[in-house]
């Protein structure tokens, strides 16, 4: 989505709030003369460093800037909307832009729930990493141990000493929601289901699951295995980033594996056709869970719900949650990849601007219709002295509306600037005394 013109115009002027301490104001005739003395000393080769504890001066008054409070940042981008969130008949849920990270809607998003066979996103996406990094490929074979074979619950019905591999396997933990063929492939990847759940709570802890522990690989109950559906959400918004070639897998709606065919459980993969995953888990203390992902255009947006009272009210809710999220929510993009949020005077340098932005889009979701309101704050430490490195972060650009902090980027450099001439960072030098 192209800015608008009001769009267009904020971006080129972002309003800046620069982190600055009081300054003294000095009596003019005494700035004259330690400027002067300043630029003898330096056509003299022999200028002192200028540091603060080098220079004093009659003082006459002090002056300070006062700035207006800094905008608190929203919890979830409805608080802005007029229109209110549905009622999502579930314990807990979660609506996200996966596009750009940002919380469209929640209710008890941090508190534990059990995850049920929510749990196999998370071995998926282990499995989908090691493909990646190929110690595991789609053809190779997988043994069948003991524990497998009698995992309980849902099943792919695979069998000692009967070949599977690593691809059917994938298949019948995503299609089939089998617990054997979880374990199967955790013990593939690990050697074992416990060293896998070690690997698993690494991979939570990188990824940020902060309210998340696992003991095991399928989701079978236990009490020291559980998550939120913030952390749900986090989890399934990589696995669809970091892997979509793999992540084609979630829209298949049956898979025959041993002649015995099973249907995948997702019924929103029927109801929508933009719905292309991702995962159903039930248990009796669970209640009905479900992550849904559709895409419409170029965007994402992934639901959790947990806790609903039947496989009917799970898709139900899920659907209307996703609908709402893409009607009454846009995403846009304010700056491409590379392209300058600010250009800030550098001092002491070869160039006397810095460009400053993102190596990544940045985007930002808005309630519907208010894109335009939109505005970039820079928020950076000044002064900007060279040497400045490309990637260097300097600052951080702010999204704000009516008020509230949408979503914050780190700003970094883009393109290096060398250090000035000896003469060229003396005369900054002199000049960053009196500015």
């Amino acid at each position: 989505m192209k800015p608008s013109r009001t769009m267009s115009s904020l971006l080129a002027r972002p309003c800046e709030r620069r982190a600055t301490e009081g300054a003294a104001l000095r009596p003019a005739a005494w700035r004259l003369r330690a400027g002067a003395l300043a630029m003898a000393f330096a056509l003299a080769g022999t200028a002192p460093a200028l540091h603060a504890a080098d220079q004093t001066a009659p003082q006459t008054g002090t002056s300070s800037t006062t700035l207006a409070p800094a905008p608190q940042p929203v919890t979830t981008v409805a608080e802005l909307s007029s229109l209110p969130a549905p009622n999502i008949a579930a314990r807990a849920w979660i609506s996200v832009d996966a596009t750009t990270g940002q919380v469209i809607a929640a209710t008890d998003p941090d508190i534990r729930v059990e995850p049920a066979s929510l749990t196999k996103v998370m071995t998926a996406y282990l499995v989908f990493k090691a493909l990646d990094e190929k110690r595991l490929t789609l053809e190779q074979q997988v043994p069948v141990s003991e524990h497998a074979w009698r995992t309980g619950g849902s099943r792919m019905f695979i069998e000692p000493r009967k070949p599977v591999t690593v691809g059917e396997l994938i298949q019948g933990m995503i299609v089939q929601s089998g617990n054997d063929a979880s374990v199967a492939l955790a013990e593939a990847v690990a050697g074992s289901e416990s060293a896998f759940a070690a690997l698993m709570n690494q991979e939570a802890e990188r990824l940020g699951m902060t309210g998340t522990h696992f003991t095991n690989s399928t989701g079978l109950p236990d009490a020291d295995h559980y998550t939120t559906v913030r952390d749900l959400s986090v989890l399934a918004s990589h696995i669809a980033q970091d892997y979509p070639t793999q992540y084609e897998y979630y829209r298949q709606r049956e898979y025959t594996y041993n002649n015995i065919t099973q249907p995948n459980r997702n019924r929103l993969l029927w109801l929508d056709p933009t719905v292309d995953g991702m995962k159903t888990g039930h248990t009796e203390a669970a209640g009905y869970c479900l992550i849904a992902s559709a895409l419409r255009g170029d965007r994402r947006v992934v639901t959790v719900v947990v806790g609903t009272a039947s496989e009917t009210v799970r898709a139900q809710e899920s659907l209307k949650l996703l609908n709402w999220s893409f009607q009454n929510f846009d995403s846009v993009q304010l700056y491409a990849a590379n392209q300058p949020a600010v250009e800030a005077r550098v001092w002491k340098g070869a160039a006397d601007q810095a460009k400053l932005g993102a190596t990544n889009p940045i985007r930002v979701t808005v309630p519907r219709g208010q894109a335009a309101q939109l505005q970039p704050v820079v928020e950076r430490t000044d002064p900007l002295v060279a040497p400045l490195e490309q990637g260097q972060p300097v600052g951080t650009l702010k999204l704000v509306l009516n008020g509230r902090v949408l979503s914050q980027t780190p700003l970094t450099v883009l393109e290096p600037v060398a250090e000035a001439s000896f003469f060229g960072r003396m005369f900054d030098a002199i000049r960053m005394r009196f500015e």
